[in-house]
C-alpha cells in the first residue's frame, strides 16, 4: 500500500493517478475526503496534519508513504507525518522537497523543508528526496490578469529558473516509490531550459496568438498583496525573499535528473502551455 499525503493537489492528485494506472495499491490522503473522486484501486483516508490519531489511521497498513506538505507549518506537518509513519511500520519514504533546501538558510521556502529532510535521513525507513525548482503552474497565478488583458505580473526580474512541469515531477515520484533504484538519493529536478518571467510571457503569448505584457512588482508591494490578501506573514516574508533570490540569479541552474530517471528529456514550458491553454482563453 502506498500512501498519498497532498492527493488532492498539483502533484499529489497526479501521483495518485499514475500509481493507480499501474495498478498499484494506492490510498490517497486528504483532510476533506469528498474532493477525491472514485478511482479504481484508490482508497481515500481522511487525514489531517494536525491530528495525530488521524495519521495513524491513514499510515496503518502502508509500506510506502509520499510526503508532501505545503505552507508555514512543513516542519510540524513532516515530523508529525513520518512519526506516524515509523510507528506503522512504513519502510519507504519519498518526500517532496524544494530546489536549494539548506543552501540560503531562511531564505526560501526549502529551508522550511530542511528539518523533515534531516528526520528522514536518521528515521530508519529508505529515502528518496525530491527537490524541483520551480513549476510551470506557477503561471496559473496570471491566468486572471490574461483574461483581463492585463500585464502579467513580474517578481523576480530577468531572474531565471530551471522551470519545470508540474506533470515530470509526478511521474519522478512514482519512479520513486515504485523501485529501488532511487533509495538514499537526493533527486534536483528541472526542465530543459532556464526561463525568466518574460520568457514565459512570450511563450504563452505565442500560443495564445497575442502579445502579453509584463509588469514589475516591487518587493514591498509583493508583500503587501500578499497581506492583503490574507496570507500567513511568514509566508510572506520567505515568498518575498525567495522571488529576490531569483532575481538575483540564485536559481539559476538546470540539471538532467529528469532524463536519467524517465529516460526522456523533461517537457518545456511551452509543452505546458499548449496544454493548459484554455486556462488563459477569455
Amino acid at each position: 500500500m502506498i500512501l498519498i499525503t497532498g492527493a488532492t493537489g498539483t502533484i499529489g492528485s497526479e501521483v495518485v493517478r499514475l500509481l493507480a494506472a499501474k495498478g498499484e495499491q494506492v490510498r490517497a490522503m486528504t483532510r476533506r475526503p469528498s474532493r477525491i473522486e472514485d478511482q479504481p484501486g484508490v482508497e481515500v483516508a481522511r487525514g489531517d496534519f494536525g491530528d495525530h490519531d488521524s495519521l495513524a489511521k491513514a499510515a496503518n497498513g502502508a509500506g510506502i508513504l509520499f510526503l508532501l506538505s505545503a505552507g508555514s507549518w512543513i516542519v510540524q506537518h513532516d515530523e508529525a507525518m513520518l512519526a506516524a509513519a515509523r510507528a506503522a511500520g512504513v519502510r519507504k519514504v519519498v518526500k517532496l522537497s524544494a530546489i536549494g533546501t539548506g543552501e540560503q538558510t531562511g531564505t526560501s521556502v526549502g529551508d522550511w523543508h530542511l528539518p523533515g529532510e534531516q528526520t528522514l535521513r536518521s528515521s530508519g525507513m529508505a529515502w528518496t528526496v525530491l527537490r524541483p525548482s520551480s513549476f510551470a503552474s506557477n503561471a496559473l497565478r496570471w491566468a486572471a490578469a490574461i483574461r483581463s488583458g492585463d500585464p502579467v505580473p513580474n517578481t523576480t526580474g530577468t531572474g531565471v529558473q530551471g522551470v519545470i512541469d508540474p506533470r515530470d515531477v509526478a511521474e519522478v515520484a512514482v519512479r520513486a516509490l515504485t523501485s529501488e533504484d532511487h533509495a538514499y538519493s537526493v533527486l534536483t529536478l528541472t526542465g530543459p531550459e532556464l526561463l525568466s518571467v518574460p520568457d514565459m510571457a512570450a511563450q504563452l503569448g505565442d500560443i495564445l496568438g497575442r502579445t502579453l505584457q509584463t509588469i514589475d512588482v516591487p518587493f514591498g508591494a509583493y508583500r503587501e498583496q500578499m497581506l492583503a490578501a490574507g496570507i500567513d506573514p511568514a509566508f510572506a516574508e520567505v515568498a518575498v525573499n525567495g522571488s529576490r533570490r531569483v532575481a538575483q540569479g540564485s536559481n539559476a541552474r538546470l540539471t538532467d535528473e529528469v532524463q536519467a530517471v524517465l529516460g526522456r528529456r523533461p517537457r518545456t514550458f511551452r509543452d505546458w502551455a499548449h496544454d493548459h491553454r484554455d486556462a488563459f482563453a477569455s
